[in-house]
């Protein structure tokens, strides 16, 4: 049950042991299958599970709307896999170009101006930006080489709670009828990433994290 309400019937959620440094081929072959199928996963980041789905599902991000209970004005963010990705879906400054590439891949979240490339209901209702990072976990990275596209994500954490989900028997137990898989791969990071909204003149810290803020203040 989410947030005193009876949860959508989405089935059992199908859970899957991949392995941390060798992700099986046929494993993640089969989480994209449920992926391009209009699913929802929770899977493993360097900076906690994250909720996840196709960037042209509408369900699957308000499914995640609703499991985490987010308001009109959340930062959905987009996982990319490489820096070349991320260059298509945001507007990078040249006076940022650097420093951005520099912090990447890793424990960053940045805010900035989306391109057209991104879907008008990922972005600020008003601000018309959208989060973007690049990680550093194997599992995640495999899955995006299979995808071809980003990930359109949220940190896995549940209304009220202030840390986000790491355990992924914990998560399968809790979502099992919301979400349509569950990926484990061991440990995986504990601490979200830092955000920094690079959206204005001066880049603004909106939450200290994994990623050292400095080269942002």
């Amino acid at each position: 049950m989410i947030h005193g309400t009876e949860p959508k019937l989405w089935g059992v959620a199908k859970y899957f042991d991949v392995h941390p440094d060798s992700p099986q081929p046929r494993l993640i072959g089969q989480v994209v299958d449920l992926l391009r199928a209009d699913g929802l996963i929770a899977y493993p980041t360097d900076s906690g599970y994250a909720l996840g789905c196709q960037m042209g599902s509408k369900e699957g991000i308000d499914r995640i709307r609703e499991i985490r209970d987010l308001d009109s004005d959340h930062h959905f963010t987009l996982i990319c896999r490489d820096f070349a990705q991320f260059g298509t879906f945001v507007q990078v400054s040249n006076a940022l170009f650097r420093s951005v590439k520099a912090a990447t891949p890793g424990g960053y979240t940045f805010i900035l101006p989306a391109t057209r490339e991104v879907p008008r209901r990922l972005l600020h209702p008003r601000k018309k930006t959208v989060g973007v990072r690049i990680p550093d976990h194997v599992v995640t990275q495999a899955l995006l080489a299979e995808l071809g596209e980003p990930l359109v994500s949220s940190t896995l954490l549940m209304p009220g709670e202030t840390e986000p989900q790491t355990q992924g028997w914990d998560i399968k137990e809790r979502l099992d009828h919301v979400v349509d898989a569950v990926i484990d791969s061991g440990e995986c990071g504990a601490t979200p990433t830092t955000v920094v909204d690079l959206s204005q003149d001066e880049p603004v810290i909106l939450r200290r994290g994994s990623g050292d803020p400095s080269p942002f203040e």
